[in-house]
């Protein structure tokens, strides 16, 4: 097992020591992981809703101006593939089925393609801008059996091996017209939360490194830099919930992470603001945050900082 796998289960082994978890800190960062899934996943495939934007159609069903409706389904049905994916959790891998697969797809294309959600596809396809050759559609009904008994094998690999494994063979098949990328990886998450691991999740600024590193071993190179990076989103994640767990681990970290936690006492500073007023503009969904125990909070810096602007021009 490489350097970065054994990191992995330290810091698996660490959150396991706090099991049975808070049920208020799991709500809070269930809430918060699934905004931050829905929102990575969907703009990996060019979907232009902002974080923010997709909160607020989520959380709150509205709709956001110059945004298509199939933006907007894109968001509401991820949610939904994710929380069926949740009932999955309880199974065994080797209990996966491809109707387990081709609901979360039919899921995920609900209402934009209704002909094409949940059926593999029946034409050849390409992938735009890429030289790689997908499977002919003749074969995709042997190569998903295949990939269901190789699911079903037993493997003595690590965990998030096995899930990135999950996600490089199934986006290979590319079985779907469609949505190939977001079953993919709500399947590697499904394979992580069976083992007790938080989703992975692949930020958006990361989108060209995670498709060239897909691209290139599909050409033939090396998978290392896809599990390098699948592996790095899986370490965020546990850092998320540690940091949750023991507030003073993110104080320990650089301070211009992109998020992170911060104490309300320290968001009041930076706002100029009493902590009464910061509670308040969370309560009231004006500042985005995750509320955690009530003294720390996981906040974007790029939402607080557009905050503090809002704040000094009267318009929050």
């Amino acid at each position: 097992m490489d350097n970065k796998l054994i990191q992995l289960t330290s810091k698996k082994q660490k959150l396991d020591e706090f099991r049975p978890l808070p049920l208020e800190l799991v709500r809070n960062l269930d809430e918060w992981f699934k905004i931050e899934l829905t929102y990575t996943s969907n703009a990996i495939e060019g979907n232009t809703l902002t974080r923010a934007e997709t909160a607020l159609v989520v959380e709150k069903g509205l709709t956001v101006k110059g945004k298509s409706l199939t933006e907007h389904l894109e968001a509401t049905n991820h949610v939904e593939a994710l929380e069926y994916v949740k009932t999955l959790v309880g199974k065994k891998r080797q209990e996966i089925t491809e109707r387990d697969i081709s609901n979360i797809h039919r899921l995920i294309l609900n209402n934009i393609e209704e002909d094409i959600a949940g059926r593999y596809r029946q034409q050849h396809a390409r992938i735009t801008g890429s030289e790689v050759v997908l499977p002919n559609p003749v074969k995709i009904p042997k190569l998903m059996q295949e990939f269901i008994e190789w699911l079903g094998n037993s493997n003595s690999d690590h965990v998030a091996k096995i899930a990135s494994d999950a996600h490089y063979k199934l986006v290979s098949i590319h079985p779907f017209t469609d949505g190939n990328g977001r079953t993919s990886r709500l399947l590697m998450n499904l394979l992580l939360m069976q083992e007790g691991y938080p989703p992975a999740i692949i930020r958006k600024e990361d989108r060209l490194e995670y498709i060239d590193s897909l691209e290139n071993a599909q050409k033939g190179d090396s998978l290392e830099d896809f599990y390098n990076l699948i592996y790095e989103a899986i370490d965020r994640s546990l850092d998320i919930y540690l940091e949750a767990l023991e507030p003073e681990r993110a104080s320990a970290r650089e301070p211009a992470i992109e998020q992170r936690f911060y104490t309300t006492e320290e968001v009041a500073r930076l706002l100029r603001v009493d902590p009464e007023s910061v509670r308040r503009y969370v309560r009231s969904g004006k500042l985005r945050a995750v509320k955690l125990g009530g003294k720390f909070i996981r906040i974007d810096r790029a939402d607080l900082d557009r905050f503090i602007e809002q704040l000094k021009t009267g318009f929050y």
